[in-house]
């Protein structure tokens, strides 16, 4: 039995140094503040339907939902009601699955919930996307001419480059702090190879937006469930503070 545990041990502890040694991406802080705000939500629901509705659906998501966050019926139907005709019918594309795996070679997933399955112990999966969308890297080894920083060798091209413009990613020889006789390729940044119609500031404020309407998505009640339990907790301390001066009250005479 001891052996076996120790044994257990030993690997957990490889696969924590692999993995160490593999020297993970680091995710980038999603800005929280975007979650409240009503303008990015639109703004990024904007962003959503021109440029990921095209493949991904979100099927368990319906168009009028978006009255959540301020837009009314006559908006929706004027600027995001492309795929369908009714108000009340959810997020579909019209892609046929079939060809989509022949083009990507796997069929675009549903991305309802891609904010919330994304998260792991590196960071929530709103960092997870916000570092994804800003990771894309030309690569003409792929078949799409496209990787990630995030996702390596991802079949999904970078539908916003026009936004960001097309860059290649810089590496450099270090010594490996593991063995000082082997040198390794750290990433370095970027070479911006053209220019996109966004600035990186801008790029990055308008990925921000679509991470953002993805996470309320993934949830469209969060921020009423933490309003609804900061109410509650309140009210519990302030019931618990009532009755401890009635208890005490209660029992003062008894010696």
């Amino acid at each position: 039995m001891k052996k076996l545990f120790a044994s257990l041990i030993t690997a957990l502890v490889m696969i924590s140094g692999a993995h160490a040694a593999g020297g993970a991406l680091t995710l980038d802080k999603f800005p929280k503040e975007r979650l409240t705000n009503v303008a990015a939500l639109q703004n990024g629901a904007k962003l959503f339907v021109n440029y990921c509705l095209n493949c991904h659906s979100a099927a368990f998501m319906r168009y009028n939902r978006l009255k959540d966050i301020g837009l009314t019926d006559e908006q929706i139907k004027q600027n995001l009601l492309f795929a369908t005709e009714k108000v009340g019918d959810t997020m579909v594309v019209s892609l046929n699955p079939k060809d989509a795996k022949e083009w990507f070679g796997a069929t675009p997933p549903d991305l309802t919930l891609v904010a919330r399955s994304r998260a792991s112990h590196s960071g929530t999966g709103a960092d997870y996307l916000y570092t994804y969308m800003r990771t894309f890297y030309r690569d003409d080894t792929r078949p799409t001419g496209w990787n990630n920083l995030v996702f390596p060798n991802v079949g999904m091209p970078h539908v916003l480059w026009e936004l960001q413009g097309q860059r290649e990613v810089k590496y450099v020889e270090k010594t490996d702090p593991h063995d000082a006789t082997k040198k390794i390729h750290t990433f370095d940044g970027y070479t911006q190879l053209t220019p996109g119609t966004m600035s990186t500031q801008e790029y990055d404020s308008s990925i921000a937006d679509l991470v953002a309407y993805l996470t309320w998505m993934a949830e469209p009640q969060a921020q009423s469930r933490v309003r609804i339990g900061v109410g509650v907790i309140l009210f519990l301390l302030g019931f618990f503070f009532i009755a401890w001066r009635l208890n005490a009250a209660f029992w003062k005479d008894v010696k």
